[in-house]
């Protein structure tokens, strides 16, 4: 393990480890001794000692029904995508599985996976000697040239750093030498990437499939045989070449070339390039149309959390939820058409087995030929016994017709996201549905035979009050009892109650955090009001909500915290048995910062986000403007019907020209020489 100026050396089992950073100087035992290097053949021969004594053992072995396995020697470029969590949540992750899929179509490269070990089979990996791996091959991840993290939420941070230390490989990107391999994340949660800037040595923006390409392209052009710098001298000059060129590539964010200031109230004065050549705002990169959906989707070898077929149905939102950072950072809407989305489905299911079929979106019931596609699954799939699921289904966008289609095809429970219950709170987050259009909904689904309603809510949106939370506990009563009229006892209701966090490219950016106080006085009354014995009540804890908000609306300054929290034993910080807020309030002492500077305050009007440099084409007058609406209490209506001007066609003109039609969900752009699009705002 390393960080800025450490030094550690396997020689002894006591390593010395030193830091500079705020003149602290420990000698401290690592987590664990890692070699630097193992061969494919001397890791699998460790792993045969150690796997009967771990928990799941088929989480590590690799070989699954459509994992592939490349002859390391038969390419250049080596790609190892780590997803930071355990395999049986990672390797059903939609967003690795298209970029495995993608690189492993090159003849020039290989992907492999891994994932994070549990903490038995870490234990065992460091005391006996076996760094993290491969799962294709048994490579050491040290042996690939290019490692990307998916980042989909914050609270995978610590286990990001885990991972590095379990590879061997220097935390901190400054550390790292010419023989070290390239880091990369990307995610949603990347759309903020300063609390790991430190760590991560360039980040994606925006949307993969395109840019994964180039970067492996460049790397290829400035890569030395591995072979010729094995113990050579730290030298970087080489790597400083591939990270400028990576930084050149739109939509690569190549943190060392930014600085950072900071006005006299901890704010940010400003980020700008200390190097020539590097945009000063990085836009993300967006897919102007959808490449196939992968088919071949690896078969776990023991059961997942997602064991199933997920076809990507649309990619985008229009309805503008004020709360919602996925609507803003995915825009614009792209839809696939009911032929391919059929045609994948089927070729996965075919190389899978699986019997669900996920059809997926931001809002799947806003898929314009949904009822088509629904109805083409039914005939193509008839009597094959295939469930299908549609998550993220609209309340005002669900038909009676595709009840009706999918009520042969039903799963346990139907999910309705009504995010809050009050005509108050639903125009203010920009989703007003009334409730008489709920429970309209509720009857017919209740009464086409599905026994349980899920509806979600969250709390702690802004100008929120306990009457507005009492509303969240009687409607889901009304729900409820609607249930009742058809299914009698039967009629079941769980209800999900998340905390709302102001995250980044959202008009909510500059609202703050419920304190813990308000946040506990909001769950206990509907802990008194929803005692029901066929309601299931399930809630996000406090210190859970602080930590992703810490995380989401930090600065670099965060990156201390982080490394010093995972240096003190955080770790799975997103698993309630693991979790240890301790650590994280003992790691901002210790850096001399106060949390509530991330999360209960107001932001200026005129503040200077740490993400302002990074971009989703969605223009920051357009999200404070929405602000100011939300405070006035003005809805916007679907954009597919009016645009806005949101900066997403003035970003991606050239890209809508050359995707004229109904594919986008976007005004068409009219050519320099014709009038231009008139937009009301």
């Amino acid at each position: 393990m390393a960080g800025r100026g450490c030094h550690h050396t396997n020689k002894t089992t006591k390593s010395l480890f030193r830091c500079r950073n705020r003149g602290f100087y420990w000698h401290t035992p690592p987590r664990g001794i890692i070699p630097p290097m193992l061969s494919p053949s001397e890791i699998e021969t460790r792993l045969e000692r150690i796997l009967l004594s771990v928990q799941k053992p088929g989480r590590y072995v690799g070989g699954e029904l459509n994992s592939v396995t490349k002859v390391w020697d038969s390419v250049q470029a080596h790609v190892a995508f780590v997803f930071p969590d355990i395999y049986d949540i990672g390797v059903s992750n939609l967003g690795i599985q298209i970029l495995y899929d993608q690189v492993n179509r090159r003849t020039d490269a290989l992907a492999e996976r891994a994932y994070a070990p549990w903490t038995d089979m870490e234990a065992q990996m460091r005391a006996n000697g076996i760094p993290l791996y491969s799962l294709e091959t048994k490579h050491a991840l040290a042996d690939f040239d290019l490692i990307g993290f998916s980042l989909p939420y914050e609270t995978l941070y610590t286990n990001a750093l885990n991972l590095l230390d379990l590879a061997g490989i220097p935390l901190r990107s400054e550390e790292r030498s010419a023989s070290s391999p390239i880091i990369i994340a990307g995610g949603h949660a990347c759309f903020n990437p300063e609390p790991m800037h430190a760590f991560i040595d360039a980040f994606v923006i925006g949307e993969g499939e395109d840019v994964i390409h180039e970067i492996i392209d460049t790397v290829q052009k400035f890569m030395v045989g591995k072979s010729q710098v094995k113990g050579s001298s730290p030298s970087t000059t080489g790597r400083e070449d591939l990270l400028r060129a990576l930084a050149n590539i739109p939509g690569v964010y190549v943190p060392r070339f930014y600085n950072v200031t900071y006005l006299e109230d901890g704010t940010v004065g400003a980020v700008t390039p200390n190097i020539p050549d590097v945009p000063k705002i990085v836009m993300k990169r967006m897919v102007p149309k959808l490449p196939p959906a992968p088919t071949h989707f690896i078969v776990p070898n023991i059961e997942a959390v997602h064991n199933r077929v997920a076809i990507e149905v649309m990619r985008g939102c229009t309805r503008g939820c004020r709360f919602c950072q996925a609507g803003m950072i995915t825009r614009p809407v792209r839809e696939r058409s009911v032929a391919e989305v059929v045609a994948a489905a089927e070729e996965a299911i075919r190389s899978t087995g699986f019997e669900e079929l996920a059809l997926l979106s931001l809002s799947s019931s806003d898929y314009t030929p949904i009822l088509d596609l629904v109805t083409a699954i039914g005939e193509k799939f008839a009597g094959r016994h295939l469930t299908v699921s549609l998550p993220s289904l609209r309340i005002e966008s669900v038909s009676v017709d595709l009840m009706e289609k999918l009520k042969d095809r039903r799963s346990s429970g139907f999910t309705l996201a009504p995010e809050a219950a009050s005509e108050r709170m639903r125009r203010i987050i920009n989703k007003f549905i009334p409730d008489e259009q709920i429970l309209q909904t509720a009857r017919e689904i209740y009464s086409r035979g599905w026994v349980t309603i899920k509806l979600y809510f969250m709390i702690g949106h802004p100008s929120e009050t306990l009457e507005d939370v009492q509303a969240i506990a009687d409607l889901c009563k009304r729900v409820l009892a609607e249930g009742r009229k058809v299914l009698g006892g039967k009629a079941k209701l769980n209800a999900g109650v998340s905390t709302f966090i102001p995250k980044p490219h959202t008009p909510f950016q500059w609202v703050s955090v419920d304190t813990p106080e308000q946040i506990r006085a909001k769950q206990d009354l509907l802990k008194r009001e929803l005692r029901d014995r066929n309601i299931k009540l399930t809630w996000t804890e406090p210190d859970d909500t602080l930590l992703e908000a810490w995380l989401s609306r930090g600065d670099r300054r965060t990156a201390d915290v982080i490394f010093s929290a995972w240096r003190n034993g955080a770790k799975f910080d997103a698993w309630q048995e693991h979790f240890r807020p301790d650590l994280w309030a003992a790691a901002f002492a210790s850096r001399g910062l106060d949390p509530a500077f991330y999360t209960h305050r107001p932001r200026r009007v005129d503040e200077v986000f740490p993400w302002d440099h990074i971009s989703d084409a969605v223009r920051k007058k357009y999200l404070f403007d929405d602000f100011r609406k939300s405070l006035e209490g003005e809805i916007r209506i679907d954009c597919r019907q009016q645009c806005y001007a949101c900066g997403i066609l003035p970003t991606f003109a050239s890209d809508r020209r050359e995707h004229p039609g109904n594919y986008w969900k976007c005004p068409e752009v009219k050519s320099p020489n014709q009038p231009r699009l008139v937009v009301r705002d």
